[in-house]
């Protein structure tokens, strides 16, 4: 005979363990949450020696992280694209004190001719790119009973229509140039279904995930990879904002971190490891995939 009050607890600890982990990232060894990056935190190599590429959301937090891994691994030049100038030209000075050119794209990843503009003024500096990371993104909260058309709108032409439009721009460009280019789509866990309040945000990304697989099989006999990290819960500045103004909780990094397996969120240099991994030579024929980078395992239960 089974024992409601044991069922009861093992319930309510299943619906917390989702609810915090559905958005929280497993990785190695821990860092440390930060605004900046120190460059000699880095890992180093020259496994992009004399390759260019293109980062969205690269004025801050994962896209950071990623365009600063690039030039830390001998990329000869990195655009990084995103709305705020300062901290964009902050970017592409630590970009050069790595030893790679670096240049800044202002552009509103919800404006057609902003995104149109991207992948030419790339080519203009620098060539044709040897990869793209689609970083930015919208994570506009929505309920199904009250998000408006216009959040809906805006969110899809943020984390679906962006991308694709650059994806199509750079690696139609690679093609006419025979180079076996890659392209990396940060997306989310939450494309798995996600979240009530992230109705049209879970839509957007879960429509990016598809795009991922879709475009990996058009882009194969030309040799260029197509591949999406399904991100967690992420120890980013603008998490970190997002938090406070939501909870007024400046310690809720720490509160997280207690309550998930591996006792820390994911950190932007986690993502970026994998996402240089998955754009280098070293990821082998490697595409089609989108990766679940998370402490919750989809069809995992207690």
């Amino acid at each position: 005979m089974t024992n409601p009050v044991a069922n009861l607890l093992f319930a309510s600890s299943i619906f917390a363990a989702r609810l915090c982990s559905f958005r929280a990232v497993a990785s190695s060894s821990p860092r440390t949450f930060s605004t900046s990056i120190p460059s000699s935190s880095l890992p180093r190599s020259s496994r992009f020696k004399g390759k260019t590429f293109i980062v969205t959301g690269g004025t801050s937090g994962v896209g950071e992280s990623i365009a600063l891994q690039l030039a830390a691994e001998g990329a000869s030049g990195v655009s990084v694209v995103g709305r705020n100038e300062t901290r964009g030209n902050g970017v592409v000075s630590k970009l050069r004190d790595l030893g790679c050119e670096g240049l800044f794209i202002k552009a509103s990843m919800d404006s057609v001719p902003d995104v149109q503009a991207v992948v030419p003024k790339h080519e203009e500096r620098f060539g044709v790119a040897h990869g793209l990371v689609n970083s930015a993104g919208d994570t506009g909260r929505g309920w199904l009973k009250d998000q408006s058309v216009e959040s809906w709108d805006r969110l899809f032409a943020v984390n679906a229509r962006a991308p694709f439009i650059l994806t199509q721009a750079a690696t139609n460009s690679m093609i006419r140039s025979k180079i076996q280019g890659s392209v990396v789509n940060i997306i989310t866990i939450t494309s798995h279904g996600g979240q009530p309040y992230l109705c049209g945000y879970a839509a957007s990304k879960g429509a990016l995930s598809t795009f991922t697989k879709n475009a990996a099989h058009q882009l194969r006999k030309d040799r260029i990879k197509c591949n999406g990290i399904n991100i967690g819960w992420t120890a980013s500045a603008a998490e970190h904002k997002l938090q406070v103004e939501e909870t007024g909780d400046e310690k809720w990094l720490e509160k997280a971190g207690e309550k998930v397996p591996f006792g820390r969120l994911v950190q932007p240099g986690d993502i970026a490891e994998l996402a240089c991994f998955l754009l280098s030579d070293k990821s082998g024929v490697c595409t089609g995939s989108v990766i679940d980078f998370d402490q919750m395992v989809i069809g995992g239960y207690d």
